[in-house]
């Protein structure tokens, strides 16, 4: 069973979400921290950058975006061997100085860096994430019903204007066609409000559209699996959380006011506490370590009070497929996106290395976002790329 729990303090609002009383995601929106992700603007080329295939763009922030060439091309046009991809293509013949350009904000400004912004617009619905600029239709790989796939597609292609795409959720699985096409229409007519805003040079840059809050997003994504409870400590958020159900056709999602403190739900403040230590221990004595740094995630796998068996190789494999679910748990739980790199504790043996891979993906299966696991390095080192829960 999933539940939500919402509690706002003086403008800071918590949100956490339960599976079976555990603490699955935690998300903290403020209303003095500006969020972009998700956001689309007109913005100007303030300048480009050949010896990086990339430029900057004036969104009206604080920080000028970055983008690079692979988030203006059509992405079929990218789609080469990486050594051929951009080679003979100068960033100054797709943009100038001074050009507009529609952009959505990806990810948002880290530390000194800026927003990172593409070309390549993604406009969520309920079922359906509206890809005007592209032309492909794909499902989300956690449907994995071939016949449900081809289903969902023809609907989708049987509809869709041309020079559009789509990605078909994993919450359109067993939806009728009349839910999904009237998902789709929605999202269409969204676009074409967005594209027909007024403006003219001297506006530029414009928002032109924001983004869902957090707790819009969860909502949207958790509705139709299984969420049964949402508890608010503020009643003006209970009615509008109500209406916006009453609006989507859930009304069967209790909307609880509860104003007792966190700790008393589930022992929330320890499992908090727990999901922001930089070490986690293990039931068996082993422990792993999460380091974050603006290029990537690290952690590192630890046998520490751990002794297993005489045999090295099955002490180390025992203790990884531990940690595997643990990490698997973790990323998830503390929204780690970007690359991830794992130090598991070195296997010798092929076989062991699959099983454990093996466990791992399987753990993944149960992010609501996309996780790619790249596989080993040369170093033995686990590599693999997740997308933020918020930009999915």
């Amino acid at each position: 069973m999933k539940e939500l729990i919402v509690n706002i303090q003086d403008d800071i609002e918590k949100i956490f979400l339960l599976e079976d009383k555990i603490l699955t995601e935690k998300y903290t929106d403020s209303k003095f921290k500006k969020r972009l992700e998700g956001n689309i603007y007109v913005g100007k080329v303030q300048n480009t950058i050949p010896g990086l295939q990339a430029a900057f763009v004036n969104v009206g922030e604080n920080k000028n975006a970055f983008i690079h060439l692979k988030d203006i091309l059509p992405k079929r046009d990218v789609a080469k061997e990486q050594a051929e991809e951009y080679s003979n293509i100068d960033i100054r013949d797709i943009i100038k100085s001074g050009d507009p350009i529609i952009v959505e904000i990806k990810r948002d400004s880290y530390n000194k860096k800026g927003a990172r912004a593409s070309t390549h617009i993604n406009l969520p619905g309920r079922y359906l994430v509206l890809l005007p600029n592209s032309t492909f239709i794909t499902v989300s790989q956690k449907i994995e019903d071939v016949n449900e796939k081809n289903r969902l597609i023809n609907i989708i292609k049987e509809k869709i204007p041309d020079k559009m795409g789509a990605i078909i959720r994993t919450s359109a699985y067993g939806k009728s066609e009349e839910e999904i096409l009237a998902d789709l229409e929605n999202l269409i007519n969204k676009w074409k409000d967005i594209i027909n805003i007024k403006f003219n040079r001297d506006d530029i840059p414009k928002l032109i559209y924001k983004s869902n809050e957090i707790l819009d997003k969860l909502l949207i994504d958790l509705m139709d699996k299984e969420l049964k409870n949402i508890y608010i400590n503020t009643e003006e958020n209970q009615i509008k959380i109500k209406e916006k159900l009453k609006l989507w056709n859930k009304q069967d999602i209790n909307v609880i006011l509860d104003t007792k403190p966190l700790e008393e739900h589930y022992d929330l403040c320890k499992q908090i506490e727990n999901s922001e230590n930089r070490k986690i221990w293990l039931k068996s004595g082993g422990f792993i370590t999460i380091d974050k740094t603006e290029a990537l995630t690290a952690i590192d796998v630890n046998s520490a009070k751990f002794v297993g068996d005489k045999d090295l190789e099955n002490t180390a494999l025992t203790i990884n497929k531990e940690s595997a679910v643990e990490i698997a748990k973790q990323i998830r739980l503390r929204d780690i996106g970007g690359i991830i790199v794992i130090d598991f504790i070195d296997l010798k043996d092929d076989e062991n290395k699959r099983e454990l891979v093996e466990i791992f993906t399987n753990e993944l299966k149960k992010d609501r976002t996309k996780v790619q696991i790249e596989g080993f390095t040369k170093l033995n080192l686990l590599e693999l790329t997740r997308k933020h829960i918020c930009s999915a």
